[in-house]
């Protein structure tokens, strides 16, 4: 008898796997969430009732809610654009590099299919103490675009197409809070329209800084 129960008492548990689902449909159902609530005021009920799965299942496939959340972050980026392709990538001058930017920006911030404002720019700008560690990921993700945005204009400048006085520093600098404005005021109901109004001036400043090609 005792050893049955030392028999049964060693064998090894079996786990249940959790049931099959797509990772990008549950991952998007969770992002639509992080990005309507933020990341502090999404709790792990909201995000398993959005995701239609378990906290198990959350946990076994993701890790953490701060995992599950970057991977969020992740496919917000990959997410379609309006006007397709990369615009810092293509083969563009840097005035209509920005302008594809923002003109994109400006119709997802505002598209009615998911929540208003940018995942990124304008997220975990206050948190508790213990998410700061979320907090300064998403603030790399916005130096690394702020770093993009400079490499962009430095490389127009190398190119030729922009001023050689021009700050490319600060010239990010100046766009990056663009987009910062337009994901708020997008939040607060601003149109499609309005935005793109917005980012008409925006691009009226770069220009002052654009070299005119001769034909």
């Amino acid at each position: 008898m005792k050893n049955m129960q030392k028999t049964e008492n060693s064998s090894p548990r079996k786990r249940g796997r959790p049931p099959a689902f797509d990772r990008e449909t549950v991952l998007a159902a969770a992002r639509d969430t992080f990005w309507k609530h933020g990341y502090d005021g999404s709790s792990i009920a909201d995000l398993t009732a959005a995701m239609g799965i378990t906290p198990q299942s959350l946990y076994a496939a993701f890790g953490s809610k701060a995992e599950l959340y970057r991977e969020t972050l992740e496919q917000y980026r990959r997410m379609p654009r309006p006007e397709p392709g990369n615009p810092f990538q293509d083969e563009l001058d840097t005035v209509t590099a920005f302008e594809r930017f923002l003109g994109n920006s400006a119709r997802v911030f505002t598209a009615p299919e998911h929540p208003k404002g940018c995942m990124i720019s304008t997220a975990v700008l206050n948190c508790a103490e213990e998410n700061e560690p979320i907090a300064h990921h998403v603030a790399s993700m916005r130096l690394q675009t702020l770093g993009v945005f400079a490499a962009r204009i430095e490389r127009g400048i190398a190119e030729g197409d922009m001023r050689p006085d021009a700050d490319a520093r600060s010239l990010a600098r100046f766009l990056g809070a663009i987009v910062q404005g337009m994901s708020v005021q997008a939040r607060d109901g601003a149109t499609t329209e309005e935005l793109l109004v917005l980012m008409a001036h925006a691009i009226s400043e770069l220009k002052k800084y654009q070299l005119r090609q001769e034909a």
